[in-house]
């Protein structure tokens, strides 16, 4: 498991979800140790105008700092970083946030295609990304573009998903080159994430 996401190679973890997302993250982000040497950012489809309770939500379950992306904010090492209702999390090429109110992508804002189009831009092979369990296809064309910026990319095993629809899209993006793995060997591998091991 180790060498999925070698910490030799992987500069930044992305998470996108959507339908059942939040039950596989908290099987997921409590594995992350508490020295993470890379920042994780996760995106979960929210009703627009909603205040986010995510980061109060996973707070008491995970070792790292816990807390919204800000606008024009660097990505730091061992934090964990949720989007915010309302805007697209983008991540810049200098490795800080911004935020947008452009169109919904798959009826989606934020979306996760633009978090991952943006941060394949910003980290290029060093990026890790990961698509969970949802009902549309937001972030298979994002998962597509981590692939061909040479980054590693995930799938949650469909046959566990509570709904299928997004890793699989994620898989026909990829042309099958996204690993498909349970949320349990998933954790494995964010367990490794660890700095020793640089």
């Amino acid at each position: 498991m180790n060498a999925i996401l070698d910490p030799h190679r992987v500069q930044a973890l992305v998470i996108g979800g959507s339908a059942g997302g939040i039950e596989a993250l908290l099987q997921l982000l409590p594995a992350l140790p508490a020295d993470c040497p890379i920042p994780v950012v996760v995106l979960v489809h929210l009703p627009d105008g909603h205040y986010s309770l995510l980061p109060d939500v996973f707070a008491p379950h995970v070792a790292l700092p816990v807390k919204e992306a800000d606008e024009k904010e660097a990505l730091r090492p061992g934090t964990l970083y949720f989007a915010p209702p309302g805007y697209h999390l983008l991540i810049e090429r200098n490795r800080t946030f911004s935020l947008s109110t452009e169109p919904p992508v798959h009826y989606s804002r934020p979306a996760i295609d633009v978090l991952f189009e943006t941060a394949a831009d910003a980290y290029g092979p060093t990026l890790a990304a990961l698509l969970l369990t949802g009902a549309n296809e937001d972030g298979a064309a994002g998962l597509a573009q981590v692939a061909r910026h040479g980054g590693i990319v995930l799938v949650q095993d469909p046959a566990e998903a509570r709904i299928p629809t997004m890793p699989l899209a994620g898989l026909r993006a990829t042309g099958g080159q996204a690993i498909v793995l349970p949320l349990a060997s998933l954790a494995l591998a964010l367990r490794a994430l660890r700095p020793e091991e640089r």
